[in-house]
């Protein structure tokens, strides 16, 4: 059985996910305010995670160590890390593979971290169930996107939270099949 798929991201506004040189600062202030974004009822609800080597690199150039204690992740990459903390190990292989041998260990909620990469090549797969995005209040101009892929699918909102921060969270079903494109 295929595990469910969940990509829980933050963007800016104009839809990127960091800047042009892999920088998250712009999160500083929505992550230091007393909102909660709903981080642990992600968290608390998945049972691994699956990542990009450049995500991976960009978290663990964060102070404060590893921030995901606790879950088995798997990092896609050509070019495995020998020190690698615990928990987490790398692969060359397909997201779909990685996925089969995720859901071959009992995982059945995954958390797809990033990064956008990684997430237009599943999603453009097939591979996404649900997208859960928390629109900051904040205008990049240029960086990385949510997606890189051009693929076009319809999603179905499954509800949506506003936090006093100004972010907006916003839960999708991912549906199989466009509906605009079957009907041509």
């Amino acid at each position: 059985m295929k595990p469910t798929l969940i990509y829980s991201v933050a963007a800016s506004l104009d839809g990127y996910i960091a800047r042009p040189d892999g920088r998250i600062d712009w999160l500083d202030a929505i992550q230091a305010s007393s909102d909660e974004h709903s981080y642990h009822a992600v968290y608390d609800g998945i049972d691994a995670l699956l990542m990009g080597r450049m995500t991976f690199d960009a978290l663990m150039a964060l102070e404060g160590g590893w921030p995901y204690p606790g879950k088995p992740c798997r990092v896609l990459t050509r070019h495995p890390h020998e020190q690698l903390p615990e928990g987490v190990s790398m692969h060359h292989c397909t997201p779909i593979e990685a996925l089969t041998e995720q859901a071959e260990q009992g995982h059945q909620r995954i958390w797809l971290v990033g990064g956008g990469s990684l997430a237009g090549n599943c999603f453009a797969a097939g591979l996404l169930d649900e997208l859960v995005v928390s629109v900051v209040p904040y205008v990049l101009g240029a960086g990385i996107p949510m997606f890189s892929s051009g693929l076009e699918r319809s999603l179905r909102l499954h509800k949506q939270r506003n936090f006093s921060s100004g972010v907006v969270q916003l839960h999708y079903q991912v549906l199989a099949e466009n509906p605009a494109s079957a009907a041509l």
